[in-house]
């Protein structure tokens, strides 16, 4: 098979394209072997981006899900909250996340980005700590507002970082890794909240309001320090790059096939609106994302609605930290050996499905565990289906658009998710998380469908037609892009 002229293509030898002819996906054993240079200049972007990134993602995760833990101490009756009172406060913080998506879209094309996210960081950092001040439901809801406008910034900024300094190869364990954190929030979230709960001596302060002030604090710091340290350029002179590194900078930035540029293409984002894969993905991020919502804030109330105590219930949600993890990392390895994200992730999401019905059917407490556990597999399956839309979507300005319109729709689901659950055992809301997870293996299988098509297409015919990055085309102008599914 002829050798396709751009270097959109990251397959480089006739036995590649063969692989990717059968397979239309990307495994670890079609990597090609890095050169010492390489591996050293992965090492470097790993010291000095993804520890950053990483500790990022555990303080918002943490963060949003701060009533959470507030709900087990006095939380609810302190602010005196009614009715659904409390299931808006969880969704009213995904409003904020609505409203900020567009303009951050435009801030992300017009600021470094570390500059950005360290801003954001700081602004969300005060907000959480102010929250300890609120006295009713109205204050609290104009704080998780302002807590989620200023958050909404953060995953979009950190998938276009990792997407622009690693090869695509490399995005789906670095996406997973900072991912993780999520779960390292829940098994630390649920320790802290172990701690303050404890704590002999509160000084008169509720101990719902010292988790925010601690923890609104912590995150000040680390906006702080994100602004001055964090590396969203792998061009940036604190790398200390040689000669070489600087030319294999140039050849991984052919293999993103992104240039980052502060033109705003209108017609790239046409183009997205009209791709049958953009509304698959759109529609799975916000179904799959009905079930967070809920998950994000009642966690420790569903395991507590078992029979446990406070204390117990959030010991127990630990385990959830755990299982989130597991699922991650395994779901990573899969991925990278079988070169199918989306197969692996629909598999997840079986997972989770089964996990909900035992959590809804099953009467014996250590049962339902089990199933609880189980659900959380449709976080490694939200990591994978971002890896693929990282991995396939090229054209600087499009990319930004996929993955702010992509928050749009997680923000959707985030905000309707928690208004399903309305008295334990949260039966109505169940249901509609099986069957809308049913929806979302469908939909997956459409995206993936639709671009295993154009593969077909594409490695059929040799167009050519040599293309370089620096053009900053899309996936669809450029007619040597092959998708990695």
């Amino acid at each position: 098979m002829e050798k396709r002229a751009s270097q959109s293509l990251y397959a480089a030898t006739d036995e590649q394209y063969e692989a990717y002819d059968t397979s239309y996906g990307y495994s670890v054993e079609d990597e090609p072997e890095k050169s010492s240079e390489e591996r050293a200049l992965v090492r470097k972007l790993d010291l000095y981006i993804m520890p950053i990134v990483c500790v990022l993602d555990f303080i918002q995760f943490l963060d949003k899900s701060t009533i959470n833990y507030a709900a087990l101490f006095n939380f609810k009756e302190e602010l005196n909250l009614q009715g659904s009172e409390y299931s808006l406060l969880g969704s009213i913080f995904y409003l904020g996340y609505l409203l900020y998506q567009f303009p951050n879209n435009f801030f992300l094309q017009r600021f470094a980005v570390a500059r950005y996210i360290g801003v954001i960081v700081v602004l969300w950092g005060i907000v959480l700590a102010c929250t300890a001040l609120g006295k009713n439901f109205a204050q609290v809801a104009a704080m998780r507002f302002l807590l989620g406008l200023f958050e909404a910034g953060i995953y979009p900024a950190m998938t276009l970082l990792i997407s622009t300094c690693y090869r695509r190869s490399e995005q789906a364990a670095r996406l997973g890794a900072f991912w993780i954190w999520n779960g390292v929030a829940l098994i630390i979230g649920g320790l802290i909240t172990y701690g303050i709960g404890s704590m002999e001596n509160d000084l008169g302060i509720s101990r719902w309001k010292w988790i925010m002030i601690i923890l609104g604090a912590c995150t000040v710091f680390m906006g702080i320090f994100s602004f001055f340290f964090l590396i969203d350029n792998p061009k940036s002179k604190a790398l200390k790059l040689n000669a070489e590194q600087e030319i294999l900078v140039e050849e991984r930035t052919r293999d993103n096939s992104v240039v980052r540029t502060t033109t705003i293409k209108i017609h790239q984002i046409k183009e997205a609106l009209g791709e049958i894969r953009f509304w698959a993905f759109g529609l799975a991020c916000m179904l799959i994302n009905l079930q967070n919502g809920a998950m994000t804030i009642y966690n420790a109330q569903i395991v507590q609605d078992f029979g446990f105590t406070q204390l117990e219930s959030v010991l127990l949600t630990i385990g959830s930290g755990g299982a989130d993890i597991v699922f991650i990392i395994g779901a990573v390895i899969c991925a990278r050996k079988s070169g199918n994200l989306l197969y692996t992730a629909c598999g997840l999401m079986c997972i989770d499905i089964l996990g909900l019905i035992l959590l809804l059917v099953i009467p014996v407490t250590r049962v339902k565990l089990v199933g609880f556990y189980m659900a959380w597999a449709y976080c490694a399956a939200y990591v994978l289906m971002i890896a693929s839309i990282s991995n396939n979507v090229s054209g600087y300005t499009k990319k930004i658009f996929y993955n702010g319109s992509l928050m749009v729709f997680y923000t959707i689901g985030n905000f309707v998710g928690p208004l399903l659950m309305i008295t334990p055992p949260y039966i109505p809301g169940m249901l509609t998380y099986i069957g809308a997870n049913v929806l979302v293996v469908i939909l997956l299988l459409i995206a993936r469908w639709k671009m295993a098509t154009v593969n077909r297409y594409r490695l059929a015919r040799s167009s050519g037609v040599v293309t370089n990055v620096e053009d900053d085309l899309s996936d669809v102008a450029d007619p040597n892009y092959i998708y990695t599914m």
